[in-house]
């Protein structure tokens, strides 16, 4: 079975399916604190369920609303090793010019990885479900995670940030999986 058959089999929304390149509509907070705390739910269930049919140690997992077919702004990322991070109508608000090029994953397209440039450090606005603005400087392979989410709920893929003439690799060519991002001190 393909990867990308994996992921459809486990209710990710795959490439090409109306909605995924479209951006998702903000929550209202606190008005729909209800439906958002619904969301990060569902977002939740999805990523265990994903976590049980690939091992994302290494780098880390993210999902967003749109990619098990909620046209909202929220996503959940579990970086390695520690708590999920939940995102409720993010922005980036700051990035850094210092940049590095990782390859990465994406759920939606499971059978492919791309190089994609992306800033070492990030700041990120996100509303508490209490309608409260809150400030997060991301940095390294975390920043590239959330970069990498909220790019979804913006309705970008990561092949949209790949280097012009770059085009990615099939999976069965990709031999980093499993193994973390690295980066120098």
């Amino acid at each position: 079975m393909r990867p990308s058959q994996k992921m459809r089999d486990l209710g990710v929304v795959q490439y090409g399916a109306p909605g995924l390149g479209e951006p998702a509509r903000p929550f209202a907070l606190p008005d729909e604190r209800q439906t958002a705390d619904t969301v990060v739910g569902q977002l939740l269930d999805a990523m265990e369920r994903i976590r049980g049919a690939h091992d994302f140690s290494g780098k880390g997992l993210g999902v967003a609303a749109p990619q098990i077919g909620i046209p909202r702004s929220a996503a959940v990322i579990q970086p390695p090793g520690a708590d999920p991070i939940v995102l409720l109508n993010p922005r980036i608000t700051v990035a850094s010019e210092e940049t590095d090029e990782k390859f990465e994953g994406c759920l939606s397209f499971f059978d492919v990885r791309g190089l994609v440039p992306r800033p070492l450090r990030i700041t990120v606005e996100t509303t508490t479900l209490e309608g409260q603005a809150v400030t997060t400087i991301y940095e390294r392979g975390i920043a590239r995670l959330v970069h990498h989410e909220i790019d979804h709920l913006n309705g970008v893929l990561y092949t949209a940030r790949m280097r012009a003439g770059v085009a990615p690799m099939p999976v069965e060519e990709y031999r980093q999986t499993g193994r973390a991002w690295a980066y120098e001190q």
